[in-house]
This record gives structure tokens, C-alpha cells and sequence, in this order.
């Protein structure tokens, strides 16, 4: 009799113990981040995701919906029948990608997006850069570089992104020309669509040969920016046309670092705080904490005058891409 009770309480001690682990499994926070390419820009943004993910302790599932809108549907609905807590999505779409996440929602999952919104209330959060400030960021220093290298007067071209991205393009453009466009000696002789590097090189020198008093060229893109900085080099305006851009890459980097002077400055997103902020403001929700309804990842400046910032950036970088 007393084996049989000894054996009885060692089943339920041994039951309390799967129970009790079981129970913490339970209580692990479970996450999915969800990316729609695998480009740089997004890897960094799963690096910073997962980082977080690990520092707060949560378990963090990461998935990529390719572009295709179905995908994206069907991985949000796994993730729903999975029982996740939260889900941080780049929507394909304001208003295709809506009612997915709002079946997602309506499951009791956190949904936070980032870099790009749905037309609905419900997400926690939105966390993103500000277009507009990355190009004022970089109007800045053009300002800056027209006052004090250009007397205050500057023929100015710029490349936009309009029939790819409207929205985001023209809050980029207009963030650039709000810092210069009061200056009197301004005058903006061109502007033109050209994203990729190699339709920004032909774009830019087109732009040269038709208006060859240029004095600078401000791109909206990093492509555009790519493209600019080589069509300067195929004209042969080192040292005459300056150049000024969005994003950030080792490839501008090295061109901020090169000897030509022909780019000044650009302004990057940061897309590891991105996907940070993106789980931190998730766990915070599922918290019961307050949390900002609009999360604002300042830009990265980074500038000719100061190479040293430019280098730790590429050794971030590198860092970063090579783990």
C-alpha cells in the first residue's frame, strides 16, 4: 500500500512538473515578423527584430510573403492558427492587406505594422521613418553647401521615384526643397523619374547635357543616388556638380569616402531600430502598457565632412550583413 501511495505522489509530482513547464512554455510571448522581399533593408530589419525578440524574451517567428499578396494572406492566417501574440507586418497593401490582420486582430493578436500602413485603426502601432524628414535631413546640408560653397545661388536637378511610389517620393522631394527653396539664387531647372542605378546614370547625364550650368543634384532614392554619382563621373563634373541623397549603403558610403567630392551627403533609414522598436512596442502592448500610436525611427545622416562617422557606419554594416 505505501509503494502504491508513493507511487502516486511521484505521478504527480512528476505531472505537477510537466504542468509547471508546460505553463512556461505558455507564458513565453510568441511572436511573427513578417517582410514581403529579402533585400538588405529587410534583413536588417529581421536582425534588429530577432535582437529584441531575444533581449525581452520572446520567441520570434520570421517570414517573408514574397510580394504576393496570397502569401501574405496565407502566412497571416497560420500565424493565427498557431496562436501568436503579435504579429509586425510591412502591409503589401493599405487596403488588400486589411482584413487578414483585422481577422488577426479580432483573434486578440497584437498587430504592429512598420515602414508601411493598412487603412485601419486597429494596428497598436505604426512604427516608420518620416519621408519627409529624410529629405529635409539631407536639405539641410545642401543648404549648407549652396550658402557657403555657391554664394547663396544653385541650378538644381533632381530625380524622383513619382510613378513607383508617389506618396513617399513626393514627401521626400518636398522635405529636400523645403530647406532650400527660400534662397533666392535657387532654381530648380529639372526634375525627372529615375529609381534604378542604371536609368538614374542615363537620367543624370541627359540632365547635364541639357542644363550643363548644373550645380547639384539631389536623388530620392538610393538608385537614383547610385546613378547620379556615376552619371556626374561620366560628364566629368567632379568638383563642379554636387550630389545629395536618400539612403544608405556601403556603396555610398564609399562614395562619401572617395576623392571626387561628387557626393556631399545622404540620409538612410534605420532599419535594425525599425525592426527593435517594432518588438519592443509589441511586448509593451501585450504588457497592458501605453504605447505610442506612431513610432517615428529617425534618419542617418551621413555626410562628407565627417568620414569617420561614415567608416563606423560601414564597420556597422558590415557587422550587421556578415552575422
Amino acid at each position: 500500500m505505501k509503494r502504491v501511495v508513493t507511487l502516486l505522489i511521484v505521478l504527480a509530482m512528476v505531472t505537477g512538473g510537466v504542468f509547471a513547464a508546460g505553463q512556461a512554455e505558455d507564458d513565453t510571448v510568441r511572436l511573427a515578423g513578417i517582410v514581403f522581399q529579402n533585400d538588405q533593408f529587410m534583413r536588417i530589419v529581421q536582425f534588429g527584430m530577432q535582437d529584441a525578440a531575444d533581449e525581452l524574451g520572446a520567441d520570434l517567428l520570421l517570414g517573408n510573403s514574397a510580394n504576393s499578396p496570397a502569401q501574405e494572406i496565407e502566412m497571416v492566417n497560420n500565424y493565427i492558427s498557431s496562436g501568436v501574440d503579435g504579429i509586425m507586418i510591412t502591409p503589401l497593401s493599405s487596403t488588400a492587406s486589411v482584413q487578414a490582420l483585422r481577422d488577426a486582430h479580432d483573434e486578440g493578436i497584437q498587430i504592429v505594422t512598420w515602414n508601411t500602413r493598412i487603412n485601419a485603426d486597429f494596428p497598436v502601432a505604426a512604427v516608420e521613418s518620416s519621408q519627409f524628414q529624410l529629405g529635409e535631413s539631407t536639405g539641410r546640408v545642401a543648404r549648407e553647401y549652396i550658402q557657403n560653397e555657391l554664394g547663396g545661388n544653385a541650378k538644381v536637378a533632381i530625380l524622383a521615384f513619382d510613378a513607383l511610389v508617389p506618396e513617399q517620393s513626393g514627401a521626400r522631394v518636398d522635405g529636400f526643397l523645403s530647406q532650400i527653396e527660400d534662397l533666392d539664387g535657387v532654381e530648380i531647372v529639372a526634375k525627372q523619374d529615375a529609381w534604378l542605378a542604371e536609368d538614374a546614370v542615363a537620367v543624370s547625364e541627359d540632365m547635364i547635357t541639357a542644363n550643363p550650368d548644373v550645380d547639384l543634384i539631389y536623388a530620392a532614392n538610393e538608385g537614383g543616388t547610385v546613378g547620379s554619382v556615376q552619371g556626374v563621373r561620366n560628364a566629368g563634373g567632379q568638383g563642379q556638380i554636387a550630389v545629395f541623397g536618400i539612403d544608405a549603403s556601403e556603396q555610398l558610403a564609399d562614395f562619401l569616402l572617395a576623392d571626387d567630392d561628387v557626393l556631399q551627403a545622404t540620409t538612410g533609414q534605420q532599419p535594425y531600430e525599425i525592426g527593435y522598436q517594432s518588438v519592443e512596442v509589441s511586448m509593451a502592448a501585450l504588457r497592458g502598457e501605453d504605447v505610442e500610436k506612431e513610432i517615428v525611427v529617425p534618419g542617418l545622416l551621413l555626410t562628407r565632412d565627417n568620414p569617420d562617422e561614415v567608416r563606423e557606419f560601414k564597420t556597422w554594416l558590415a557587422d550587421i550583413i556578415n552575422r
